[in-house]
């Protein structure tokens, strides 16, 4: 038996019987689309698996059934969970950015909270050894840089490693409904980049989860005993908004939209508006050429010692944009470094853009003067090969 045969997933055909349900017609005659249903309302699929069983949950404040958090609404039903797995930002979802989490015990409920963001990235055996399932239901927004998804592939890699059992509790991607950006070099792979996708990746995060498994990126021949739960009524097409704040700065739709193209700024000594109430929809710096858009970014709960921190910043505001049409664009992050006054400090000594863009090439092409139509022309033979092979591992049409 090949290890792929291994994988435990959920059958296209079973899949499709689940989302596709007629729509309902109001008196209309036009079509009424049903709601998107996460996976973790698809209870009649994953609660037998957990009932008698000792769980783990990686969740945090996303994870909800209907209004309810997960955690509190499988308890209700008889599930033993025993330890909570927490991602960058913690359980609630309330520390800032790279804030390092410590592990400790939820008061509301009394279980023991492991951080993932913490000592360790990864779950230990010494962790999971107590555990006979674990269940991931954190909500992404489908870009390679966003944290959520390193965590889930170390998580996939522990229960390789000792035999437990995964399932995942698909969400949708509310930037899933295109794919774009330069793919990754291996070269530059990091806790915000682990895999060869591109920046705009267009999966769900069931979706990565097979892709991890099924691309062997787990290394060493390691394969993740993996339950996809689906999404109902959903399509990468289907308009989806975010019911909850992913994180502390990414507050409403227009920041999550904006986030593949704003988020590059963070390597460099632009502010994208942390530290203010237009987190990832203002874009400046004390240059008064970026643009007429005046901030301050200043210490607040989930920005701490935001990035010009107290110092009037010129530039930007995106909030009224229509960023579901800009998709993934480089146009400002190349605007913003023409007009810097001294370009040898526009990027950060740390070299984190290469880091978020998956290689080197924009902090070259920008210092050469290429434009974006040759730039984007530069990622497109790795952009179709992963198109390609995405296709192998969709869930939805």
């Amino acid at each position: 038996m090949t290890s792929l045969r291994k994988i435990l997933f959920i059958s296209l055909a079973f899949i499709f019987a689940l989302s596709g349900a007629e729509p309902s017609r109001a008196q209309s005659g036009k079509a009424v689309q049903a709601p998107v249903e996460p996976g973790a309302w698809q209870t009649d699929l994953y609660l037998p698996a957990l009932k008698g069983k000792r769980v783990g949950m990686i969740v945090n404040q996303t994870s909800t059934l209907g209004k309810r958090h997960l955690v509190d609404s499988l308890s209700s039903m008889g599930v033993s969970i025993t330890t909570i797995f927490s991602p960058e930002h913690g359980f609630r979802g309330q520390a800032s950015a790279g804030e390092k989490v410590a592990s400790s015990r939820d008061p509301q409920t009394g279980i023991s909270i492991v951080s993932l963001y913490g000592k360790n990235y990864k779950p230990t055996s010494a962790q999971l050894d107590s555990l006979d399932v674990l269940v991931f239901d954190i909500q992404d927004v489908g870009t390679r840089f966003y944290t959520y998804i390193s965590t889930l592939h170390y998580v996939m890699e522990a229960c390789a490693e000792v035999g437990k059992p995964l399932i995942v509790l698909d969400r949708p991607n509310p930037n899933g409904h295109y794919v774009d950006g330069p793919v990754l070099d291996p070269k530059f792979k990091s806790f915000v980049g682990m895999h060869p996708i591109p920046v705009v990746h267009g999966l769900t995060i069931g979706e990565l989860a097979r892709m991890i498994n099924g691309e062997n990126w787990l290394g060493g021949g390691k394969v993740t005993q993996l339950t996809v739960i689906p999404v109902r009524n959903y399509t990468h097409q289907t308009p989806y908004t975010l019911p909850i704040p992913p994180s502390p700065n990414l507050p409403n739709q227009q920041s999550i939209l904006l986030y593949p193209s704003l988020c590059l700024f963070e390597g460099t000594v632009v502010s994208v508006g942390r530290g203010t109430d237009k987190q990832f929809q203002v874009i400046g710096s004390p240059n008064p050429k970026n643009g007429p858009y005046q901030f301050t970014p200043v210490d607040k709960a989930g920005a701490i010692n935001p990035p010009q921190e107290g110092k009037l910043c010129y530039g930007l505001d995106l909030s009224g944009i229509d960023a579901y049409k800009l998709g993934f664009s480089l146009k400002y992050i190349i605007d913003f470094y023409q007009k810097a006054p001294d370009k040898n400090k526009y990027f950060l000594g740390t070299n984190f853009l290469d880091k978020l863009y998956g290689s080197d090439q924009l902090r070259l092409q920008l210092e050469a003067g290429v434009p974006e139509s040759k730039i984007r022309q530069s990622w497109q033979p790795a952009l179709t090969a992963y198109k390609t092979m995405r296709k192998k591992y969709l869930l939805y049409p």
